[in-house]
């Protein structure tokens, strides 16, 4: 076999995997975070996220003994925080299905190390995201008039309104991530089982959910397969998903929201915002748990590229908003651009979205800044709090000062507004924390996948020679 027959990584590109970590290591690593004592830092981190959560089910509790009246909805500010809040966790979400599907399909390896962490927190999102619509509706016992059925009265859903459109898409997004995270996740849950004392709850509880998994070669063909397909069903949604919730605004007649740009502007911001949160959640995981060998400045670096790109795009988008309300020479679409976000009084909001979205990530452009690990940190808090200012601006500029001056008003939200939504980051956490301390964070399989002497041409030598340097099990013999 000569030079140019081996893997690429090589040849002189930069790892996926660091300090020689073979197939033991790996596992000895991510399996040892569920199996090892939590750290102080576990248990303030979740006891906090608890209190939050718990703030969040009072705070729902409140509103549907009160009525929505108690959030800082008013006229002409009638969709305020709550759909906000929606909107921002449906776009977090968008990240983990990219990782997972998209990258997965494009045939990805950097994607093994953080594809479980981000599909995980795409689920927690999503379940943070339905929270607002579900106790928007004030009488949440006749949530189920959102189903098609036809309800005590004989009344069908309204098929023409984009809310219900919400409701096929994101349920339909929820389960199809389910399904995805799940099925990744066996290969590994059947390793946690064997490694767990005979006999002991733990080892029933995981082989129950890894679904009798014996690491055949049947089994492997079927998994492949199944994963394959799941991810091929997935790709769609990435863009369905948040296309379907901007027609929440762009099939309306409102100024500042009937945009045809925005299917494709609110998927960029997504994916934007996604990715920002899968940073900032590594960086502190990775830190706390000693993962720097797996979780590589690579990966962190292509990481900051994309968010770099999807930051450009919703620059793009901002620019071409403008332009559209100029050239269409509806005064109406002028004014809201104009008066209501550069110049009104809530334009204070609309320039800490241009500061935190467009201008923030601009610091990528430079290799030692997009390796810096404190850079990178502060700049995905501050994209994630630009893509809440973004989704407030859009539904809160385009209202407050309506087309007649006598219904104009300056939005304020409620003590009620802000704990709720607290309160939903609280419930983000206390699921993160607890996936984290329960199930392998990383995909243990799909990165062993990626190691040098997983390629069944890979030279004897180098595997002889990596055996010996880090004490794997006894080389074969070479042929």
């Amino acid at each position: 076999m000569s030079d140019h027959d081996l893997p690429i990584l090589e040849l002189g590109e930069e790892p996926l995997i660091l300090d020689g970590l073979g197939y033991s290591g790996i596992t000895e690593m991510v399996a040892g975070v569920t199996e090892n004592k939590a750290p102080k830092g576990w248990w303030i981190g979740f006891l906090l996220a608890g209190a939050f959560m718990t703030t969040f089910l009072g705070m729902a509790g409140y509103l549907i003994v009160t009525g929505i009246g108690a959030w800082g909805n008013n006229s002409p500010v009638f969709w305020a925080w709550d759909i906000t809040n929606f909107v921002w966790w449906v776009g977090i979400g968008h990240a983990g299905t990219l990782i997972s599907a998209v990258l997965f399909l494009f045939r990805q390896k950097w994607r093994t190390a953080i594809n479980r962490f981000s599909e995980a927190m795409t689920i927690f999102a999503v379940i943070c995201a339905l929270m607002f619509p579900t106790i928007h509706v004030g009488r949440v016992w006749y949530i189920y008039y959102t189903l098609p059925i036809p309800n005590s009265m004989g009344i069908w859903p309204n098929f023409k309104s984009p809310l219900l459109w919400d409701v096929f898409a994101v349920s339909t997004y929820f389960t199809v991530s389910t399904l995805f995270w799940f099925v990744g996740l066996i290969p590994d849950l059947a390793t946690l089982r064997d490694r767990s004392v005979p006999g002991s709850i733990r080892q029933k509880v995981y082989g129950a959910l890894c679904l009798g998994w014996r690491s055949s070669n049947r089994h492997w063909q079927n998994y492949e397969r199944a994963y394959l397909l799941l991810a091929a069903f997935s790709t769609p949604l990435v863009l369905s998903v948040h296309s379907v919730v901007s027609f929440d605004f762009a099939t309306s007649v409102m100024p500042g929201w009937h945009t045809t740009i925005f299917p494709p502007y609110f998927v960029a911001g997504a994916i934007f915002s996604g990715f920002a949160m899968v940073m900032t959640l590594m960086l502190i995981t990775r830190a706390v748990y000693g993962l720097k060998s797996v979780v590589t400045m690579k990966h962190l670096e292509l990481m900051n590229k994309i968010i770099l790109l999807t930051g450009s795009l919703v620059g793009y988008a901002y620019a071409m908003e403008f332009f559209i309300a100029y050239y269409s020479g509806n005064e109406y679409e002028r004014h809201v651009f104009l008066y209501n976000r550069m110049t009104g009084p809530l334009s204070w909001a609309y320039w800490i979205m241009i500061s935190c979205n467009v201008i923030s990530p601009q610091v990528f452009w430079f290799k030692k800044l997009r390796r810096n690990i404190p850079v990178m940190f502060v700049v995905s808090i501050i994209v994630n709090i630009g893509m809440w200012f973004e989704r407030f601006v859009i539904i809160a500029t385009s209202l407050f000062r309506d087309f007649l001056p006598s219904s104009w008003g300056y939005f304020r939200p409620t003590l009620t507004d802000i704990f709720t939504y607290l309160g939903t980051l609280g419930l983000f956490f206390t699921a993160f924390l607890l996936f984290i301390r329960w199930v392998p964070m990383i995909a243990m399989a799909e990165v062993k996948a990626t190691l040098p002497e997983a390629d069944p041409h890979h030279h004897p030598k180098h595997d002889d020679a990596h055996a010996a340097a880090h004490g794997d099990p006894e080389p074969a013999p070479a042929e």
